[in-house]
This record gives structure tokens, sequence and C-alpha cells, in this order.
């Protein structure tokens, strides 16, 4: 027999909204960020990441940006995090956000970034049996014609490992604004790329950023979209078609003040039947990994280990991968919880 702590834990889980950077250990940054010379707030690993708001978050989210310089670091932060996320999450497949427009800051042009980040994802699968995509994110803060040069170079310089187009970040006015990329995501359907966004996440945001996500931008998915619950047609809508919703529920304590309870909006979400599957979003700034946000989070918010399983299997419906590695993920997943629930009953 085991506890339910044991079981969310060794749960066989995806995670489809994991920020690259974010899988780089406190140590690695520090000693990275005295490398190179990038200042950050302390070199203190347990104050390192203590944050105000999103926006003090995206400070120090862009610093780990200019820490990472070559193929080589790239390639060692994307290896040792799957081992992490293997060991403290029971982690089988994973897709990736990458930020070319914040590495290119720092002289990293497209090509040699993800070369580096493929290799060291390529390692651990081979490795470890841990399956990945990446998704190409567009920064909200840039013009939307640099939006549609992104998705340009990703299209001329195609890897199969890249799949999708997202977009993260606040525009320079602080707010989401979806529909101001109309014309990248647009090219990106063209060009056979699936695309996400993050949408209705903060509480500055509202649920027309959601809808104008699914009706402006056409997208497969929705990052976050927690603010869709303040809006019942949109739910109700949401619900019918099945849209996919990658939700973070650590993270919302910090970037939005939420206590993680059953009144949370991701609770409220999975009630009322969306389409809910769950990531760390940035694990090692958040002081998070793939297991606490099943094992506290979820618990949190008032989910039970049937619900917890359903959330899992979610995961491999909304990916980004072709039909046959879902097949594989579903007959793999299938396996192990045949054995977690037969040791939790």
């Amino acid at each position: 027999m085991i506890t339910l702590d044991d079981y969310l834990r060794l749960l066989p889980k995806t995670e489809l909204h994991c920020h690259l950077v974010s899988t780089m250990s406190a140590g690695m940054l520090i000693a990275q960020a005295e490398r190179y010379g990038v200042p950050v707030r302390t070199t203190d690993p347990a104050q390192l990441f203590d944050y105000h708001d999103l926006r003090d978050f995206l400070v120090a989210f862009e610093a780990a940006h200019q820490v990472l310089r070559t193929p080589e670091e790239l390639a060692r932060v994307a290896y040792d995090g799957v081992r992490s996320a293997v060991v403290d999450g029971a982690l089988r497949y994973r897709e990736y956000f990458v930020n070319p427009q914040s590495f290119a800051e720092v002289g990293l042009a497209y090509q040699p970034l993800m070369e580096g980040v493929i290799e060291g994802l390529r390692r651990a699968e081979a490795e470890l049996g841990v399956g990945f995509k990446v998704v190409v994110a567009i920064r909200k803060d840039v013009a939307p014609e640099e939006a549609v040069d992104l998705v340009r170079l990703v299209g001329d310089h195609p890897y199969p490992e890249v799949v999708g187009i997202g977009a993260d970040y606040l525009t320079k006015e602080g707010t989401e604004d979806p529909a101001r990329f109309e014309d990248a995501y647009r090219l990106a359907k063209e060009l056979g790329l699936r695309t996400t966004i993050h949408a209705g996440e903060t509480p500055s945001s509202s649920p027309d950023d959601v809808r104008a996500a699914l009706d402006v931008l056409h997208v497969d998915r929705i990052d976050h979209g927690y603010r869709v619950v303040d809006d019942p047609e949109l739910l109700a809508r949401v619900v019918d078609e099945r849209i996919p919703f990658d939700c973070t529920p650590v993270s919302t304590t910090i970037c939005s003040g939420w206590p993680l309870d059953p009144q949370h909006r991701i609770a409220r979400m999975i009630e009322a039947g969306v389409q809910v599957n769950v990531s760390t979003d940035d694990a090692v700034f958040f002081r998070t990994d793939l297991g606490r946000e099943y094992r506290e989070g979820l618990v949190a918010l008032g989910v039970d280990a049937p619900t917890a399983r359903r959330i899992a299997l979610n995961g491999i419906d909304a990916a980004f991968c072709s039909d046959d590695e879902k097949a594989a993920l579903r007959a793999r997943f299938a396996g192990e919880l045949l054995t977690l629930d037969a040791m939790l009953a």
C-alpha cells in the first residue's frame, strides 16, 4: 500500500508549460552570473527567488537568459532539468518554451540556441526515456513585426522537435493583448506550427484576453487562462469545445497572490470540466517541481486521486506531439497507472 502523497509523486506525468531557463538550478544561475558579470539581487540561493509580483519575477527571468551564452551551457541545463524532473515528479514527456529574442540580446543566434537545447534533450530522451518538443515563444514586449520575423525564422530553419509558437512576458504597457500578434499567429498556422499563448493569467487580465486568443489567434490551447471562470458563457464554451488549459498552481501564489484552496480559479476550472493539465511554469524560480504541483498544489485545491489521474492523462491529449507518440505515452501511462492504482487501493 502507498499513501496519496506517494501516489501523486509517482503518477506518470507530462508537462506542457515549462520555460527552459527555469530548469536551471539556483547554484548554476549564480555561478553563471558571476562568470558573465550579470547582476543578480543576491548570491544567497535562499533569497534569490523572492518576488513581489509578475513584473518583479520577469526581471529575474530575463537575467536567467543572460547567463546562458553557449550551446554547451544550454545542453547542460536541458539535460539536468529532465533528470531532476524524473526524480521529483515522474516526468515522462515535456514541452519547453524557448525565447530566442532574449538569447539574441547576448549574442546567441537561433540555430546554435536550438542545437544546444535539442542536443541536451535528445540525450535525456535516450538515457531517461523522456520525450519532448519545443515551443518557440514570442516576447509580448516586442513589436508585432518582430514577432512575425521570429515565426519566419522558425520556418526558415526547421527542426523536427520545434513544433509550436507561443507568447509570454507582458507588453510594454503591462498588458497581455493577444490580438496584437494576429499576423505572427496567422503565419505560424500557415507553416503548420501548433499554437498556444499566455492569456488570462494575471489579476489585471480579463476573460477577453482568453477570448481573443481563441477568436483572433485561433490557438490550439491556452497557457494559464484562469480568468475564464469570470465569464460563465466563455467557461461553458471552452468546456464544450474541449480547449486544453496548461495550468500552474504554485506560480499563481506568487504572480497573482491567490491562495491554493478549493475556491482557487484552477479548482473551479477543474470542477466545471475544463481540460486542465498541470505544469510548473518556472520550476526553480518558483521553488517548485512537478511532484510538488501534484502533491501539494492539487491537494490544496481539493483534487482527489482519480481527478489527478485524469489531469495527468489530459496532458497527453493536449500535447503537440504526433498521434503515434501520444499512443505510446498512453500505453506507458496505462501500465504505470495499473500498478499505482492497485497499490493505492
